[in-house]
């Protein structure tokens, strides 16, 4: 079996980088990269290998990740949630809904956040009842990634009867009673299929629960939270990247002809291409940290998960913002590559987690304080 980074690599430079333009442009789902990642068994990166999957973890999702996000913020999106909504699977779905990821057959994604409580993923206020012909749920979530295209959602309730914040569950997407709403037009991410979702008596199984009832939070806390914050920081990462090699030639290739110079002969524009490089290199160091932390169970893991989402939204918008001003007015133009970095890399500080929620996480977490 081909090396996943060979994979990806590939995928990114045939596939990904020559519909990215198109997927911002038109908002249209980036269905030709989703196929080939299922194509080549990457959809399957996270599942057993006695199942059919790859058999890899968190660093190689995160990998991932950041290869598709320097060519197509979108692509990355979608990706992301999927292996966000694999993982849960992967540990708590039957072996048939398992063995159907691994082979690529299901595209996933998470449904948390809901119009109740916003951001506030950890804290749904849609239901879950349990009758004679099932397990009845009911609630808006404000935001799902894939939401036409996916076919399955980890979807969040209160619990049934349970003690606890929420209860998790698997729901198909084609379930009678799901309504999503309609295109999403955004000012970022253009191509992620991120729209509202809703549930209205949506019966599922008993056997559709994942964990047991009232463990949602310790599920989104220990399986979820660390694998979606480093691919949301790989995202970030990622756009750093992009944008910077986009920069960079730009500054090689334009010239002031009365002056016989390149942009990239100023010092002026050096200074802000370095001020670029190092502060993905600083986000990179800290993200690479955080996956070893993650894979040695280090004492510090936790911070370090929190950490590097915060760090990644930040940094990205600051590295975003100095390449607009390395291209100047060519900046605003979409064939430079860097205007659609630029409104992506917006997402990371708004998206559940939220960079501020993150940085009140953190200062309870150094100060001793309980996070939830």
């Amino acid at each position: 079996m081909a090396n996943y980074l060979d994979i990806v690599e590939k995928i990114a430079t045939e596939v990904v980088a020559k519909n990215a333009a198109e997927v911002d442009r038109t908002g249209v789902f980036p269905q030709a990269a989703v196929n080939a990642l299922r194509n080549t068994g990457l959809l399957g990166l996270i599942s057993a290998r006695h199942l059919g999957g790859m058999g890899e973890g968190s660093r190689a999702a995160a990998l991932v990740v950041e290869r598709l996000a320097r060519e197509c913020g979108s692509t990355a999106m979608v990706t992301c949630m999927h292996y966000a909504a694999a993982a849960v699977i992967e540990k708590y779905g039957s072996e048939t809904a398992r063995k159907q990821l691994a082979e690529g057959r299901q595209l996933g994604t998470l449904a948390f956040s809901e119009t109740g409580s916003r951001s506030h993923f950890w804290a749904p206020v849609g239901t879950a009842s349990r009758d004679r012909d099932g397990v009845h749920l009911n609630g808006k979530k404000s935001w799902v990634t894939s939401a036409h295209h996916a076919t399955l959602y980890v979807w969040s309730s209160q619990p049934v009867g349970a003690t606890g914040a929420s209860t998790i569950w698997l729901v198909p997407k084609n379930s009678s009673g799901i309504s999503i709403a309609g295109s999403f037009d955004g000012l970022g991410l253009r191509g992620n299929d991120s729209t509202p979702v809703t549930a209205q008596n949506v019966v599922v199984p008993e056997s559709s629960l994942l964990g047991k009832d009232g463990d949602g939070l310790a599920i989104m806390l220990n399986t979820v939270l660390p694998i979606f914050n480093v691919m949301t920081a790989a995202t970030g990462i990622g756009l750093m990247e992009g944008a910077t090699a986009a920069a960079c030639d730009h500054a090689a290739a334009i010239r002031h002809e009365h002056l016989d110079s390149a942009l990239r002969d100023l010092p002026t524009i050096r200074a802000y291409l370095a001020r670029m490089r190092i502060t993905t290199d600083q986000t990179r160091c800290l993200w690479l940290d955080t996956l070893h932390a993650m894979e040695t169970e280090r004492e510090d893991m936790m911070l370090r998960v929190l950490e590097c989402k915060a760090a990644s939204g930040e940094s990205a918008t600051q590295v975003l913002d100095t390449a607009m001003r390395v291209c100047g007015g060519a900046a605003f133009r979409r064939e430079v590559g860097v205007e659609r970095r630029f409104r992506d890399a917006r997402a990371g500080t708004v998206m559940a987690p939220t960079t501020d929620q993150l940085y009140d996480f953190i200062g309870k977490a150094i100060c001793g304080l309980p996070i939830f």
